[in-house]
């Protein structure tokens, strides 16, 4: 029964001591005796999407502020109840005014074992990039957004591996609707219209050394050479209709066009690509998906 001499009152004069610090309870430090369920290690426990600005390095030395979601894990062995959980954001804040990289997580997970005494860690930073993109033939030029993220994890043995998530969008003209489009004009002198939509290609790579986002967007472009624009007029519109015309591909072939990109490039180590066509002529989706095939890796 809750005592009636309990007042509904904030003291804001009210100053926490060392003693009174040390004797507020702790359940998540408990002993094994206070677990729940099957007494299991787990493989990742902490925070997921904490938001603070974080600076990026271009390639010619720039530095850009975006926001950054956070994701912070650590793993829990058996015969404990849980973690600090505030440590997670903590020990991130202390390198909140460092420029970020994929080769810096590894310094924060390191962080991270030793504040929360855990033997192992994940990071995952995820924003938007921009990156100005001329147009094809005007003068033109406006920003284009790539959804990045970089994953990083260190395991027990101390082994450190780094990723790099990015989102591709380009158009996909599809080679039969051509096809049956010239088909029916030569054919009937019907005039027909060839379909094409909107595609975006989710790329996972492993890395093997630096890789700025821009060589990633390069690398996608020279594959497959018909990202969406951003600033159009009439000229530029006809040239994408040209540059359509000219990649045709089905999704099968975006797939086969990335890997053959990403597998020439010394810096990536391995590799998923996952690409998808969204159909104006289907009510579903087109997919297709390609690893490098590197034994025991991604998949």
């Amino acid at each position: 029964m809750i005592s009636t001499t309990l007042k509904r009152y904030y003291d804001p004069t009210f100053t926490v001591s060392q003693d009174y610090k040390a004797s507020m309870p702790d359940l998540q430090n408990g002993p094994a005796s206070l677990i729940e369920g099957a007494n299991v290690p787990i493989q990742q426990v902490g925070i997921s999407n904490f938001k603070l600005p974080l600076k990026y390095p271009r390639p010619d030395g720039e530095i850009i502020t975006l926001e950054t979601s956070v994701d912070g894990y650590v793993g829990l062995d058996m015969d404990k109840k849980g973690i600090n959980m505030s440590r997670i954001m903590r020990t991130f804040y202390k390198y909140k005014d460092e420029v970020f990289h994929p080769d810096k997580l590894e310094e924060i997970l390191q962080a991270y074992k030793d504040d929360l005494h855990s033997n192992s860690g994940y990071l995952r930073l995820s924003f938007n990039y921009p990156i100005l993109k001329e147009s094809l033939r005007s003068d033109l030029e406006g920003y284009q957004y790539y959804n990045v993220s970089y994953e990083a994890t260190l395991d027990d043995e101390g082994n450190f591996k780094k990723f790099v998530h990015m989102d591709f969008e380009y158009s996909s003209a599809c080679p039969c609707s051509y096809e049956l489009s010239e088909h029916a004009k030569e054919s009937r002198g019907i005039d027909a219209i060839p379909h094409s939509q909107r595609s975006v290609a989710n790329l996972t790579v492993e890395l093997e050394d630096e890789l700025f986002v821009e060589d990633m967007v390069q690398l996608c472009r020279d594959a497959l050479m018909t990202e969406t624009q951003v600033m159009v007029k009439r000229e530029d519109e006809q040239a994408f209709a040209e540059m359509n015309a000219a990649f045709q591909k089905f999704v099968e072939d975006a797939a086969r066009l990335l890997y053959d990109e990403l597998d020439d490039d010394d810096r990536i180590q391995d590799f998923v690509i996952r690409c998808v066509h969204m159909e104006s002529l289907h009510s579903h989706d087109a997919v297709s998906r390609i690893c490098k095939g590197v034994p025991n890796g991604l998949r």
